[in-house]
């Protein structure tokens, strides 16, 4: 009889063991599973929250799948429209000021680039690329750099604006259009390839 209570003892003893160390592995697994849970969540920038939102969803997957194209596609349409009014009310001051047509030209298209071209590193380093350059040193090589580029594209684009309105006559914003296209596919091309190159490093190792 005391046989069988010491194994009918020893049995319930194995199955509340058995039970807590379940409980442990429940609970370790929700630590996880929370962890994870926050984790993603503070990931998560301000566009992929907006993204999560009713009918919103059903272009998450595509969103997710060409983020970096779209977020700098948006961005880049912000600093054309920041751009355009910069450069509005320049070109209108100048020739207002009775400034000749070749220093309106120059003046409002350099004007118009220092107000898009902050813009642009701002967003394209925190939302576009994430740039995980930290640092004094680290930001000030990336900001160089992408100030470095977006100076070549706008000699590009002061020449584009030159030679469309001055030699060729057309109109002023089709040309400020047509040069605008162009300097975003090269300055997105730049900012990919030489100046947020920290990111795709640091993923690929």
């Amino acid at each position: 009889m005391d046989i069988f209570a010491e194994i009918k003892s020893k049995n319930i003893l194995d199955g509340e063991v058995k039970l807590m160390y379940n409980k442990q592995v429940i609970t370790e697994e929700r630590a996880v599973i929370m962890e994870n849970t926050v984790e993603n969540n503070e990931k998560k920038d301000i566009f992929d929250r907006i993204m999560g939102w009713g009918f919103l969803k059903i272009f998450e997957p595509f969103y997710k799948k060409n983020k970096e194209v779209l977020l700098y596609l948006f961005f880049g349409v912000m600093t054309t429209v920041v751009s355009f009014i910069t450069a509005g009310i320049s070109k209108a001051l100048l020739e207002k000021m009775g400034v000749g047509d070749v220093w309106v030209l120059n003046i409002s298209t350099v004007f118009s680039w220092i107000c898009a071209v902050t813009l642009a590193y701002i967003t394209n380093r925190i939302w576009v690329f994430e740039s995980t350059a930290k640092g004094a040193s680290a930001i000030i090589k990336e900001g160089a750099s992408f100030y470095g580029g977006r100076v070549f594209t706008l000699l590009v684009e002061d020449v584009i604006m030159n030679i469309g309105g001055k030699l060729l006559g057309i109109n002023y914003w089709v040309t400020k259009i047509i040069a605008n296209v162009i300097v975003i596919i090269l300055n997105y091309i730049i900012s990919k390839l030489f100046v947020f190159k920290e990111k795709k490093e640091k993923q690929s190792a």
